[in-house]
């Protein structure tokens, strides 16, 4: 029998293998995207920490004559080549979703779209690390390259919240009625979450942390667009002590709850790392602490946001 008869043969039996619902396969997919996305921004941060944004020189190829880092390049060559390799396991991951999906792609339409979202951005995401290196790791595509990164952080918390059937039209979770005020609040911390992240890129197009000696500087105040970017997350910290508030004096409880206290509990650590080193010098392992923040802040965000516009209104 050929080859033309036998493949739909093959994928019919690995069809009918995979799941009709939502099973623990799934669901660990979903949360191993979102723990990936985020080790991507460390891995991403001990790049340009380290002085290794050119550990490989050039793109796709780790050199002119090499796919991968060599010895001689040394701990540069392989923090680089690290984090180049981290982007094709999540790619993997992202693909192994679209399989597992495969048979409630219509079904459950809203996880296969968000599956095939992250998917589609690991590409472009490896394209634009390309032209950063290109580039000589020019401090506006460094910044871009950061902010798809919070993207698809956002892209996988909302695909870990339908996975769980906490969020959206085919939630399963019992949430707890809310006031209607708790919409608006939770929608603008994330909105003012994301702000801050953008001025936070351009604070540090701005400092000292370039990824190598010899890349250029955005040209910018450092100190003035750090009190910049300080506005929108005060504003985070305020629209989330008023959700607190609400939470608590309603004494609501669920999922809302704990996502309130646990935006709450990123909230300010990201607020004593951000002081902390403005005061300090801006030294690397609190730069690449607060750079984990910004992503566990997005994802906070995203949740409370989520939850909050999934749930019934009081």
């Amino acid at each position: 029998m050929s080859t033309a008869f036998r493949l739909p043969q093959f994928a019919g039996r690995l069809a009918s293998r995979l799941p009709r619902t939502v099973d623990k396969s799934v669901r660990r997919l979903a949360v191993a995207s979102l723990i990936g996305q985020t080790l991507l921004v460390l891995t991403g941060g001990a790049v340009r920490l380290t002085s290794s944004g050119l550990g490989c020189p050039t793109w796709p190829r780790c050199t002119d004559t090499s796919l991968v880092n060599t010895p001689e390049m040394g701990i540069h060559g392989f923090i680089e080549f690290g984090n180049r390799l981290l982007t094709f396991a999540l790619a993997a991951v992202a693909a192994l979703m679209l399989v597992y999906l495969w048979n409630l792609r219509k079904e459950r339409r809203d996880l296969f779209l968000l599956a095939l979202g992250l998917l589609a951005s690991i590409p472009a995401q490896a394209v634009i690390g390309g032209i950063t290196v290109l580039t000589n790791l020019n401090p506006w595509v460094v910044g871009l390259h950061f902010l798809v990164s919070m993207a698809l952080v956002v892209l996988a918390t909302l695909l870990v919240n339908r996975a769980f059937g906490r969020t959206g039209r085919f939630r399963t979770a019992a949430l707890a009625a809310l006031p209607g005020f708790m919409r608006p609040v939770t929608a603008a911390v994330a909105l003012f979450s994301a702000l801050a992240v953008m001025l936070g890129v351009v604070v540090t197009g701005a400092g000292p942390h370039a990824g190598d000696a010899d890349a250029p500087r955005n040209g910018l105040d450092w100190d003035l667009f750090s009190h910049i970017h300080a506005v929108p997350a005060y504003l985070v910290t305020a629209g989330t002590l008023v959700a607190l508030a609400l939470v608590l004096l309603r004494r609501i409880t669920g999922p809302i709850r704990t996502a309130v206290l646990g935006l709450l509990g990123v909230t300010v650590l990201q607020a004593v790392i951000g002081f902390t080193q403005y005061y300090n010098g801006i030294p690397a392992l609190l730069v690449a602490a607060h750079m984990l923040g910004a992503a566990m802040l997005m994802g906070a965000a995203t949740n409370a946001w989520d939850i909050a516009r999934s749930s019934p209104v009081d």
